[in-house]
């Protein structure tokens, strides 16, 4: 093990601050906030920036103060030890966020608390110098467990000397402290006579009665907590429920309350939020500031917010009829992005090294940002099958939202049906995106191994008046994590004809063009007899889009011989996608591509490597291809925090930022328009001779300097490098004379990837918003 009291140097500082990233967006205008004293509102770090780091860690809050806005409030949970010394952990029990059940075994214990019997290793039954021995884990297992064991515990002292901006001090169980005959009151008092506290919290009427005479309210807020509205508060046995319904009462002891945001924004039985309740403006109405809790970036969020923390701070900070006070968030950095209207661009090197902020030049970057903000910077979104995030993929209903979201360029993934119409659909097999197994045409599958392994109900097998009637089916890649998209609209909308899709394209003015993607081109010429790639010419002919002065065109394929065929049409952008991950691309390759496409897709893989959710680096990928003259794409964005490598904070904009920024991508293939769409109309992107350095891409390689040596993740192989083999391929099968296969053309034929290139099992939890920690000192 290895005790890390001290690492933090004014190099380190300076890297740290190019990790943070600002998002952004608002409903209203953010100049005069609806917070009850116009102030914008508060971002309170829960232990630091607990969501990476174990809770209440030296690093967790130093972290904090430095991706954080300048007047981040760090938040600490106080328990006492036997001996009476003040400390910083998330619970009485310390088994579950520390290592102390195996280091004093066998030395847990029963007590009550609030009435239940509950067992574990208590903060009251250790003196401070025993806890000497015991190390901070990560208490939710779902985090990233690499940095356990590697810091101690604090006490509130350690935190103060850190010198925050502003310190909260949360009093959960005073009356449990008390029963063991250690009076939480007396050292409060005297703490707050060599320390200074802005916020003190607790759930205990009792408490803060106890206190409210013996504080200077102008230094130090008292704010009263609330549990979930069914739990008896002990002071007054009145529920927390109706103790929100006399704020009049609560205001004789308490400047402000801190609520759960469910009393705020509600939610029903299916995790859709119901109409906001009136409890801020009553608040506010009653004298009292308007804390909000359980803010979390990896947690599931109400279906409304599409799996985007930011979406979700702004419906409580900038919120049409209320602006809350205060946010309490393990990550964040995500509120203060959301929050910020104006931070330094400017940071004296000096007093970033003790985490004092010196604000010049002030910059305001999002304040009454709206859809219809103009782009800030020269980033493609291009959706994935439409809004596929939040609606079954390629319906009506997630190409309508994708152009809501602010979209530039809608795709259609063209299948054909037997009958040779050509339409959009995300995969040729119908397995993939509608109920066809139940419905009655589930005797018409086959094994198809050069499409896909094992069993498929394919287009071509159906007429497209038989694919019209199947039920489509929402997309759910994160399922295993329990992640589920958008349950309500689960087999919402309906497909569309090419000819259909190119109609909403062309009558949509927001619109700068139209993805068309051509795969299993040869299977379907040889096998089916059906010419798909004269199919697209013609619709896209017939719409009009062969027009100059119409929307472009991109024809997207993993094969070159399908981009050849649509050579000739100087105004389509031709784009080659790379399905496997790279870590390199010979110059003949890349000549090569040149010869037949103006761009290429590439996985995020392929730009940040990373190992078990760690970013390792960056490759030169991006830089080659647009040496070549080729712009690059990049997918497939996500919203899901699963869907990124811990060096991202669990936050979708984090990760376009780096990938934007970091690697100069030209564009973004997104499930989730809204997101990328929001980002590129950040006005801070617009301001290059003055970028604030939150805005900075990340350091790939910078958490991993953190984990200790036997604890770091086992290396794995590179990607492979792109060669010219991988690209060449034959052109495609005549259409003269094709007589289909009986049976559908299902010979057993020995499948490859389309590039040539083996496939990686490679987790591709990418993200880019790394932070480079290089001065460790361990003690």
């Amino acid at each position: 093990m290895c005790n890390l009291r001290s690492f933090f140097t004014p190099l380190l500082a300076v890297l740290l601050l190019q990790s943070l990233v600002v998002v952004v967006s608002a409903q209203g205008s953010a100049s005069t906030w609806k917070t009850l004293t116009g102030n914008p509102p508060l971002v309170i770090a829960r232990g630091g920036f607990s969501g990476l780091f174990p809770d209440s860690s030296s690093v967790a809050f130093q972290f904090a103060t430095l991706t954080s806005l300048p007047d981040v409030v760090l938040w600490c949970d106080v328990q006492l030890t036997k001996d009476g010394v003040g400390i910083c952990a998330p619970d009485l029990r310390l088994d579950n966020y520390t290592s102390i059940s195996q280091v004093m075994q066998n030395k847990d214990k029963l007590y009550l608390v609030n009435g239940i019997p509950t067992r574990g290793w208590f903060t009251v039954d250790f003196t401070f110098n025993e806890l000497s021995l015991v190390f901070l884990t990560q208490g939710i297992y779902s985090r990233s467990e690499k940095f356990d064991n590697i810091y101690p515990i604090q006490t509130v002292e350690d935190v103060a000397n850190l010198k925050p901006p502003g310190l909260w001090l949360n009093i959960q169980h005073d009356a449990f402290f008390t029963q063991h005959n250690l009076s939480m009151r007396n050292y409060v008092l005297s703490l707050s006579r060599r320390v200074v506290i802005n916020h003190l919290s607790s759930p205990e009427v009792g408490f803060l009665r106890s206190i409210v005479k013996r504080f200077n309210l102008n230094i130090t807020k008292l704010v009263f907590r609330f549990l979930e509205p069914n739990v008896i508060e002990p002071s007054t046995n009145e529920t927390y429920g109706s103790l929100s319904n006399n704020f009049t009462f609560i205001k004789t002891f308490a400047s402000g309350i801190l609520i759960p945001k469910s009393y705020i924004w509600p939610l029903d039985a299916s995790n859709y939020l119901q109409p906001h309740t009136s409890i801020v403006s009553d608040a506010h109405k009653a004298g009292l500031e308007v804390f909000v809790s359980d803010f979390y970036n990896d947690v599931p969020l109400s279906y409304n917010y599409s799996y985007d923390p930011v979406t979700e701070y702004l419906n409580f900070v900038d919120y049409v009829d209320f602006s809350v006070d205060g946010v309490l968030s393990d990550f964040p950095v995500t509120p203060s992005a959301t929050i910020v209207v104006s931070l330094p661009t400017i940071i004296e090197l000096s007093t970033v090294a003790t985490s004092s902020f010196s604000c010049q030049n002030m910059l305001d970057c999002f304040s009454g940002l709206g859809k219809n903000a103009a782009p800030q910077v020269n980033l493609s979104v291009i959706s994935k099958n439409g809004a596929s995030g939040d609606y079954p993929g390629c319906t009506d209903l997630a190409y309508q939202n994708a152009i809501l979201d602010g979209v530039d360029v809608i795709d259609c993934p063209v299948q054909i049906s037997k009958d040779g119409i050509p339409f959009c659909l995300g995969s040729i097999n119908l397995y993939d995106s509608t109920t066809v197994a139940q419905s009655s045409y589930s005797n018409r599958s086959q094994i198809i191994p050069q499409i896909k392994a094992g069993n498929g109900i394919f287009t071509f097998s159906l007429a497209w008046s038989e694919i019209q009637n199947l039920t489509p089916v929402i997309s759910n890649p994160y399922s295993k994590f329990e992640l589920i998209r958008n349950p309500k609209f689960r087999n919402s909308g309906k497909f569309l004809t090419l000819s259909d899709f190119l109609a909403l394209a062309k009558n949509t003015s927001s619109l700068s063009g139209v993805l068309i993607s051509i795969e299993n081109a040869a299977y379907l010429i040889e096998k089916e007899g059906l010419p798909i790639t004269d199919k697209v010419l013609d619709v896209l002919s017939k719409a009009g889009y062969d027009d100059p002065t119409s929307k472009k065109v991109m024809i997207e394929s993993t094969n070159s011989s399908v981009l050849m065929k649509f050579r000739d049409k100087n105004n389509y952008e031709l784009v080659y996608r790379i399905e496997e991950d790279i870590h390199d691309a010979q110059d003949a390759a890349l000549k090569d591509i040149k010869n037949f496409a103006n761009s290429v897709v590439i996985s995020r893989a392929s730009v940040f490597p990373e190992s078990s959710s760690f970013l390792i680096g960056v490759t030169n990928v991006v830089p080659k291809l647009q040496s070549h003259g080729l712009s690059v794409y990049v997918e497939t964005f996500s919203n899901e925090f699963v869907s990124q490598a811990w060096d991202f904070f669990s936050d979708s904009t984090v990760e376009i930022n780096s990938y934007f920024m970091g690697a100069n991508i030209n564009g973004v293939i997104t499930e989730f328009p809204l997101t990328s769409a929001r980002y590129k109309r950040n006005r801070c992107l617009g301001n290059n001779s003055s970028l604030p350095p939150y805005m900075s891409p990340a350091q790939p390689g910078g958490l991993m300097q953190l984990i200790p040596s036997g604890a770091m993740p086992p290396a794995e192989p590179p990607n492979p490098v792109l060669t010219a083999s991988d690209v060449e391929e034959g052109p495609l099968p005549s259409n003269t004379a094709i007589a289909p296969v009986p049976g559908g053309g299902a010979a057993a034929v020995p499948p490859g990837p389309p590039n040539g290139l083996p496939k990686i099992g490679a987790c591709i939890f990418l993200s880019n918003l790394a932070m480079l920690i290089t001065i460790l000192l361990l003690l």
